[in-house]
This record gives C-alpha cells, sequence and structure tokens, in this order.
C-alpha cells in the first residue's frame, strides 16, 4: 500500500459544511487555519490535521488546534475525562515541540468558544472532525450560523477508513448489507499516511499556557463516583504499545489466539485491547489495520476476524448514528422489532429491579451481577457479557423504552469508551434487534434474540468466569484502599 504522492487527502474524506465568501479575486480569504479537535485526539496518523496544515501551507496561513472541553460530556466522569486530558496533555507538547503548532484549551460550550476564538485570531478555515452524535452535529450546525461570512467549515472523517458518507449514502440494514460497499473502496482509502509536514508560517501570537494538573485535579474530584482505571494508560504511545509493541502487544504476541479467545470471558487478553483508544482518537483505525495487513499472511484467520471487527462492524456503528437520528431510542428499532417489542411490554416479568439495584449488582443472577461488576470496576465488559447483560435488562425492567435507557446510562456511566457508537448499537443490538433479524416468538423478548444463563453454561466456564471477576473487584479495592492510606498518611505529616 503506497503512500500518497501530495500532503492532501482524498476529496472523498473531507466534505463542505459552509463555504467562505471569496475576495473579489474568487480567493478565499488568506487568515489562519483552525483545526477544531474533538473526536481524533492524535497528531500521528490524522487525516484533519493533516487537511489542516496543508491547507495552511498552500495559502501560506499559520495554523493551529482548538479543544474544548465539554462540562462532562454526556455524563462522563472522572474515569472517561481522566483519561482523555491525560491523554491531551502529552498531546499538547508533542504537537507543540514536534511541529511547532499551537494548541488551544477553551471550556464551555463550543458553540460559543469556538466561533469567538475564530473571530479573534481572523480565521478563514475552520477544519473539524467528523462525529455522528447527534449533540456534536447541532454543535456544528450553531457554529456554522455564528462564524463570520467569510470563514469556510471542513468536517474531515478522519475516524472511519472509509468516510461514513463515502461507505454509504443510507441506512444500512446489517453488516452483510455495508460490508460489500466498504471492502470495495478499501483499495483507494486504505492507504498509508503522508509525512505530517510543519507549518510553513508560525502563529503569530502568543497563547495562554494550560495548568494540566489544576484541570485533571478539578475533573477527578467532580466525577470522582467512577473513579479512573490503572489498567489502562493514556496516550498515542501507549495505544501503539498496545498495538504492537514487544512485550504484550496485540498484533506482535496476542492475535495469533483471537479467533479462539475473543468470545471467552475469561480470556480478556484475547481481545486487542485497543477500544480506550480507538474511542478518544489517541490512536488511528487506519494504523491499526495497515499493521493488521503487514501480518495477515502469519495468522491470517485471526487478522481477517480483527479487521472485520475494526473495520466493517465499527463503520456499521458510525452508520447507523448518522443516519438513523434515534440512534439511542425505541424510536430508531426497525418497524418488526418496535411492534415486537410492544406486544410483548405488558407480559409478566419474574423480577423487575430498579436503576439503582442494577447499578449495584443486586439482582438474583451470579452471572449478570458479574458482568455488571466487572464493568464497574474494570472499566470494561466482556463484548460476549455485555450481550447478556443488555437482554437480562430488557427481561427484568418494566418496559423496552426503560430496558434501553437504564442500559445506556449504566454502559455510559461506568464503560471507559462509553458514549461511542458502538456502545448505542450494542444496547440497541441486545434490546432492539438493530441489525440483527427476527427469531422464534417468545415472552418479554417477542422475536428479539434471546440469551440466557444455560446457553452461557453451554459457551464457557461461568463459574470460572464469576470468580474472575470476585477476583478482580478484591485487586481493585485493595489498590484503592492503600492508596487512601497513602493520601491519609501524607496528609497527616504535612
Amino acid at each position: 500500500m503506497a503512500a500518497r504522492a501530495s500532503n492532501s487527502v482524498q476529496p472523498g474524506r473531507f466534505r463542505v459544511l459552509k463555504e467562505g465568501t471569496r475576495r473579489p479575486g474568487g480567493e478565499v480569504g488568506g487568515g489562519p487555519v483552525v483545526y477544531w479537535m474533538f473526536r481524533d485526539q492524535r497528531w500521528r496518523d490524522n487525516w484533519a490535521l493533516i487537511h489542516a496544515v496543508d491547507q495552511a501551507n498552500r495559502a501560506d496561513a499559520p495554523v493551529a488546534v482548538a479543544f474544548n472541553l465539554f462540562d462532562r460530556f454526556l455524563g462522563a466522569n472522572a474515569r472517561q475525562l481522566g483519561f482523555m486530558l491525560r491523554g491531551l496533555q502529552q498531546l499538547h507538547r508533542e504537537i507543540e515541540g514536534s511541529l511547532g503548532i499551537p494548541f488551544f484549551l477553551f471550556e464551555g460550550e463550543a458553540d460559543e468558544t469556538i466561533p469567538k476564538f475564530l473571530k479573534e485570531c481572523g480565521a478563514s478555515l475552520l477544519v473539524t472532525d467528523f462525529s455522528p452524535l447527534r449533540t456534536i452535529r447541532q454543535c456544528k450546525e450553531k457554529i456554522c450560523e455564528r462564524v463570520d461570512d467569510s470563514v469556510t467549515v471542513h468536517e474531515v472523517d478522519a475516524h472511519n477508513i472509509v468516510p461514513a458518507w463515502v461507505a454509504s449514502q443510507k441506512l444500512e440494514y446489517s453488516a452483510k448489507t455495508i460490508r460489500g460497499k466498504i471492502n470495495k473502496m478499501l483499495p483507494e482509502y486504505l492507504i498509508d499516511f503522508p509525512t505530517l509536514q510543519p507549518s510553513s508560517r508560525r502563529w503569530d501570537t502568543t497563547h495562554r499556557s494550560i495548568d494540566w494538573d489544576n484541570l485533571i485535579a478539578d475533573v477527578l474530584r467532580k466525577g470522582a463516583e467512577v473513579p479512573e482505571l490503572s489498567w489502562c494508560k493514556p496516550g498515542e504511545s501507549a495505544a501503539l504499545e498496545v498495538l504492537m509493541g514487544n512485550e504484550n502487544g496485540f498484533l506482535t504476541k496476542r492475535l495469533r489466539n483471537y479467533s479462539a479467545d475473543r468470545n471467552n470471558p475469561l480470556k480478556p487478553k484475547g481481545l486487542s485491547g485497543l477500544s480506550p483508544y480507538l474511542h478518544f482518537g489517541q490512536i488511528s483505525a487506519q494504523r491499526c489495520a495497515l499493521e493488521a495487513h503487514k501480518v495477515r499472511k502469519s495468522y491470517p484467520q485471526a487478522a481477517d476476524a480483527f479487521l472485520e471487527e475494526l473495520i466493517v462492524r465499527r463503520e456499521l456503528a458510525d452508520n447507523f448514528c448518522f443516519y438513523q437520528p434515534h440512534y439511542d431510542s425505541l424510536k430508531g428499532a426497525w418497524e418488526w422489532a418496535r411492534k415486537t417489542l410492544m406486544d410483548h411490554a405488558s407480559d409478566k416479568r419474574e423480577h423487575i429491579y430498579t436503576r439503582e439495584q442494577l447499578d449495584k449488582a443486586l439482582t438474583a443472577d451470579p452471572l449478570w451481577n458479574a458482568s455488571q461488576l466487572e464493568m464497574v470496576y474494570n472499566g470494561k465488559m466482556h463484548g460476549f457479557m455485555r450481550m447478556y447483560w443488555a437482554k437480562k435488562i430488557l427481561e427484568w425492567t418494566k418496559g423496552p423504552e426503560e430496558a434501553l435507557e437504564t442500559a445506556l446510562y449504566l454502559n455510559d456511566k461506568y464503560e471507559i469508551d462509553g458514549r461511542d457508537p458502538n456502545g448505542y448499537v450494542g444496547c440497541m443490538w441486545s434490546i432492539c434487534g438493530v441489525h440483527d433479524q427476527g427469531w422464534r416468538e417468545r415472552p418479554i423478548f417477542g422475536k428479539i434474540r434471546y440469551m440466557n444463563y444455560a446457553g452461557c453454561k453451554r459457551k464457557f466456564d461461568v463459574d470460572g468466569y464469576i470468580a474472575y471477576v470476585k477476583k478482580l473487584v478484591g485487586e481493585v479495592k485493595k489498590r484503592k484502599a492503600e492508596t487512601d492510606l497513602d493520601k491519609e498518611a501524607k496528609r497527616l505529616c504535612c
């Protein structure tokens, strides 16, 4: 796979959200270029940053990166925000040190802070990441309305390998209907990245320093209910180590067993471990795919299974959230699924649990409790268990609407990669049959695919999984107690 000859991105990878007015000679204004970074928080392998620098150099204009910190975006806690901010702290240092591109951090509502910054610096072009999520799309619409007429706005899909609007122009029914479309476009889009060139012109004005330590401490204090994780180190370097490190990298050490181990909840190391980094954009899915292709000859079955998840399934999730405005509600389900769920909404349930009982894993099912505790204490629940977990919530709540709301709430509260299209689609698949088919009708579930405890026992060692989670929870609690003791000792001695 050859690199592109130039530093420009393919025309299909970005789209114009707003066309700025041109100068009398027909040229776009020559002011600075600002890249509003949101979803793709990295400087390596970032098509949006490549595009911003390329456009700035073509216009002989300076370029800057701006990031807006929302106030606990969609309910994010210390777990998610701490991970994100520590990664951004590294990015700030690297992007200014390696590229000489200034990094500005704003707090508040992006539809206010970004237009204000563009006006202050006289920018002519705003480059931004693509996100299919409703909140961000609405924010971009407001930004386009509020910036000066002279400002052009480009949106770059640096998250997907095949841009969402290129892969398909409609809501896809399943992986089967989108797979061929994506595979057809891979030769054009799955290419090596060009070398990111430094900006040809320096940013003139000085910018304020960022007090990362106080910012992180404030976020940790406000979101302390869901604390940070110790197993997941943030940042681009950590992400590359997980992908291809010499010690325990996924492609270098663990890929060979991926096909056999990835559906076994007792073998979490059988999974790639990349989802937190992909979610926050600290690594490029395209980089992961390029490196996987390099080792495919050694483990073709495992590599193909990984690439299916990395490309087709991830991009199917983005497709759903992009083309289905109700991606997080029962309205987003297909008609057959809505009908069957409502037909059985009043069916008698053996157990009804409140959100608080589910949050605290206080059910009569030890397997479900273990899966919930794995998510609460480890920030990740095994993918196989997540299906069982969500389907039992449908069985144990008063109706499908409450079930979906509860599943999404718990997922976004505890998962390190919550508030993600994959999370929305995972819950919608389990509860609303999205990207699935109708099955034999039964109480409560109707024609939605059914899962139960007995089925799990046939698939894996249920007792072993419960014991594994119990040990994990004990270790986390022990580390927390030791940390608390250290803090108290330091407080007393000072």
